[in-house]
């Protein structure tokens, strides 16, 4: 029986999530499998990836074959890597320590990576809130100017106001005088 490992769709439309399974090559996509080893949700960033790394491990090393996709998932956490190992183990290239030694200090730097990103990730986000924060004060700003120059009497009717009132005055005094 040819086994894969491959991707099971679930979620709803737009939002997929998906059980990373090992399954009879001829069983449809969502349909049956034989074992349920992880699970792969790309709608978060980073991707969020969990799987039976031992299962997984256990499954590729029987004979089971990825696809493209899980493929990459699986290389990306590191499982097609320990399998290049311990093939590396069996010829005779390396011991078995020397091999433990090499995945650590992958996982090490794979770790490393992926705490880089979700920092940078993190920060490029403060820095966004920081910069529309400071747009929409700068809006508001310009909008309580526009709104008290509107409100304010221009310079120029109260010099013209102040004059008509002092003749206004003078006016009055001179009717008075007359009287």
């Amino acid at each position: 029986m040819a086994t894969k490992i491959r991707l099971q769709r679930h979620g709803k439309k737009g939002k997929p999530f998906y059980y990373i399974v090992v399954a009879d090559a001829r069983a449809p996509r969502d349909g049956r499998f034989i074992e349920r080893i992880g699970s792969y949700n790309p709608n978060t960033n980073p991707a969020t990836i969990d799987i039976n790394f031992d299962k997984t491990f256990e499954w590729v090393n029987s004979g089971a074959q990825p696809t493209d996709t899980c493929r990459a998932i699986l290389s990306y956490k590191g499982v097609l890597y320990k399998k290049h190992l311990q093939g590396g183990v069996t010829k005779g290239a390396l011991t078995q320590e020397q091999a433990d030694e090499k995945f650590a200090a992958w996982l090490e730097q794979k770790d490393g990576k992926i705490t880089g990103k979700k920092s940078n990730l993190a920060s490029a986000k403060d820095e966004a809130r920081k910069a529309a924060l400071a747009a929409e004060a700068k809006k508001k700003e310009d909008k309580a100017a526009a709104i008290a120059a509107k409100n304010t009497p221009p310079a120029e009717e109260v010099a013209e106001e102040a004059p008509a009132a002092e003749e206004g005055a003078a006016t009055e005094e001179a009717a008075e005088s007359a009287e």
